[in-house]
Parts: C-alpha cells; structure tokens; sequence
C-alpha cells in the first residue's frame, strides 16, 4: 500500500475541492462514505469489513470520525440507480462502487461527488475514466481485469476436464464487462477447440429456465462475474450441481454452494487499497490525479468436496497452485 498523503493547512489557507461539501455541511457532521455493493451484505460482507478494517489502519473510525452508509445493488441496474441517487440526496462526500453497472449509475447520479470504484472490469472501455494514469472527471478506482483473465480461467478448466467438448456460457448480458467476459471466453474455447453454450440471463428469474433449456447439452459451465450472478450463486451452483456440470467462477465468494473452481482478483485485496484512495481524497485529493491502479493478487480456489460430488479427480499440478483448496 501506498502511504498516507497528508495536505497540511497553514493559517486560512483554502480547503481543496473534495473537502469543499464539508463547508457546507453541519457543525459535527462526520465526513460520509456511501458503500454501494453490487451484491448483497452476504456476498461482499468480508470485502466490506476489510475495507472498514484498513480505514481503522488509517486512523478513519466508523462512527467515531466518519461515517459509512451501506447499500446493496443485488444485482439490479435500476437499484443501484435509485442507490446512486439516494447517496447524492444524503450528501456523502465518497461514493464506493462495486462494479462497472454501479458505477456507471453512480457517475450517472453526480459529476461532483468523488466515486472510487473497486471492481470495473474496463474502466476506460466502459467510458468511467478518460485513462488510467489521468482518470479525470470525479471518479478513479481498481480494475479487476475479469475479462483480461478470462482465458486463464477457461484454460485451468480444461486442465481439469481435458476431455471438455462443450462448454455453457452463463453471462449478465445487461452488464457490458459480462458480455466482453463472454467474447473472451469464446475466443479462448476457439483456441481449445470447444463448442459453447451461451446461457443469457438478465434477472434472477431468467436462470432456471436457462437451465432447463441447457437440457445436457453441456459438459461444463463457466460462470461471468457480476453482481447479479454474485447475488444468485448458489441457485447457479446448485443447479450445476444436479446437472453434474462443473463450475469456473471468477472469485472464491462464487464457489458457495458447490461451484468448483474460482480464479480471479482477490476482492478482499482490492476493497482495502480502496480504503487508501478515500483517505487521500479526503486530505484533499482529487480523483482526476490518482491513477487508476490494477489489481496485483489474484488467488486460485479448488473446492475439492465439489470435485468429489462430481466423481472428479483434480490433477496435483492444479492443487499445488491452488491458494486455497477446500476439503
């Protein structure tokens, strides 16, 4: 982590501009973080509270010297929209965003209000920043590169199941970074010779039918990453599971109730140096000059009961990659 920048005000000097809402707020107010999730207090809640954690390290107590208010997207466009526009009514002084649709919503909502977003999978492709190093306008952030690493995940899958032929595609297609994700890993089954399955889904209530018109005719799922598959994945394992199919997540909260295998960003990791960017932007900082960082741990997960539900074995090559095996 980067150390703390501290703007030092001498005699009535002016407070720079991300301070500038306090001025305006009442005697006593605590500065306030407005946390929108892209899932739900289950399925973030450890990355949150390590987000908490490493704002403690910075000397930001909840409660005592700011204050956090915590929403929940669930997956939904049109709640993270009504979330963006109740974070602006309250007059929080950072918005926190987990994900490329909630964010969007977000700078949708403000021009103004600083937004750290923690989990866009094409921050400059998606329109949130001019470019990494100048970000400009009110938002910065982390990038997961969920789609960046989409091939490595399909290529640990096939390790796993050389025998794969034909592949199912579960993807947000409401969420651009999910469509992208599912580009990738098509042009990657290409290179492995595999046939996909796109599974289409835009809400909670699309996913059964998906799958009862998957019908057998895949060996294997993978799974894009968002907040709507995030907020329904164990009806998504679930489902696998009776299916006998294999699951490829893209992080180790997707692996509940059953999914085999996650790659992909630590989320925990990111939403701590998230931390960092609010403490700068509120020592006067401003979103346009703090670059854009990439993420820097990815962890590799192998739920082995899984695998042993499955009848799979998993080759040692994999598990002695693994950061964490689940048994």
């Amino acid at each position: 982590m980067k150390r703390r920048e501290f703007i030092t005000l001498i005699g009535g000097a002016t407070v720079a501009w991300p301070l500038a809402a306090h001025a305006q707020q009442p005697a006593g107010k605590l500065p306030t973080i407005g946390l929108l999730g892209s899932g739900t207090p289950t399925t973030q809640g450890q990355a949150s509270a390590a987000f908490s954690q490493r704002l403690r390290e910075l000397a930001w107590i909840e409660g005592r010297t700011i204050a956090i208010e915590y929403r929940w997207a669930e997956g939904s466009k049109e709640r993270a929209a009504e979330v963006a526009a109740e974070f602006v009514r309250l007059k929080v002084d950072v918005i926190i965003t987990a994900g490329t649709p909630e964010t969007a919503a977000a700078k949708q909502a403000t021009s103004v209000i600083p937004i750290v977003f923690v989990l866009a999978g094409d921050p400059v492709g998606s329109g949130l920043v001019a470019s990494l190093p100048r970000p400009g306008g009110n938002v910065t952030g982390l990038s997961n590169q969920t789609a960046d690493t989409a091939a490595k995940r399909l290529g640990l899958l096939h390790e796993v199941l050389p025998g794969l032929h034909r592949l199912a595609i579960v993807a947000n297609v409401d969420n651009p970074i999910t469509v992208k994700e599912m580009g990738e890993v098509k042009v990657a089954a290409g290179t492995l010779g595999l046939a996909t399955i796109p599974i289409e889904i835009r809400r909670t209530d699309d996913i059964a039918p998906a799958f009862a018109a998957l019908n057998d005719r895949a060996e294997a799922i993978y799974v894009c990453t968002d907040g709507l598959t995030l907020s329904n994945r164990v009806r998504i394992n679930t489902f696998a599971l009776v299916a006998k199919l294999p699951t490829m997540h893209g992080n180790r909260d997707l692996l509940e109730g059953g999914g085999l295998i996650s790659y992909g960003t630590n989320i925990s990791d990111l939403f701590r140096r998230a931390a960092d960017y609010v403490d700068k932007i509120l020592h006067g900082a401003k979103p346009s000059d703090l670059p854009v960082e990439q993420p820097t741990k990815f962890d590799l997960v192998v739920n082995l009961i899984t695998a042993e539900a499955l009848g799979l074995t998993v080759p040692p090559t994999v598990l002695a990659r693994a950061d964490e095996v689940i048994e």
